[in-house]
């Protein structure tokens, strides 16, 4: 085993003990600072492919300014607050049932993918660099960045109303 191997399997336990603790962490702000662990080692996988750039704007933008964002709402909404409502019936079953087809597909598609002559081809590092980014999404992805800022203000406007709205209703 090469160093290279230990290091992306050490990040690859990381990533996904992260993403699990997230789902399974009942309390929202613990929840949140595990996905942050999660961007941070998607950040590392970044590194190791060779593209600086596209990790410090991961960390930047994802595990800084996102999950501040995210922070400010949960702990405005007051989640830890909020009443835990009886799940409909059907729920369950319904969760166990996709939860089982996704893993059905995803153990499908590794198995019939894999290939011991497959040989990943090297990263080029022509699209790594901020110029050849900034450029890219400001020409041909200039709309899609705008829409997604536009729902990410949208999200933020609703749980400000939502949370208003509560106040006021505990206050009468």
């Amino acid at each position: 085993m090469t160093a290279e191997l230990i290091l992306f399997l050490i990040v690859a336990l990381t990533a996904i003990g992260a993403a699990v603790a997230m789902l399974m962490s009942r309390n929202t702000v613990y929840s949140a600072l595990f996905l942050i662990l999660n961007f941070l080692a998607v950040a590392v996988f970044y590194l190791i492919l060779g593209a600086p750039f596209i990790a410090l704007a991961q960390i930047t933008v994802y595990a800084g300014a996102i999950m501040i964002l995210f922070l400010f709402v949960i702990m405005m909404l007051g989640a830890e607050r909020l009443k835990e409502l009886d799940p409909v019936k059907w729920q369950r079953p319904a969760a166990i049932a996709i939860t089982l087809a996704l893993a059905a597909e995803g153990t499908y598609i590794v198995f019939s993918k894999l290939n011991p002559s497959y040989v990943v081809e090297s990263f080029s590092g022509n699209l790594a660099d901020p110029v050849s980014i900034g450029t890219l999404l400001f020409d041909k992805y200039a709309l899609p960045f705008e829409v997604t800022s536009l729902i990410l203000l949208a999200a933020v406007i609703g749980a400000v109303v939502l949370s208003k709205a509560e106040k006021k209703e505990s206050e009468q």
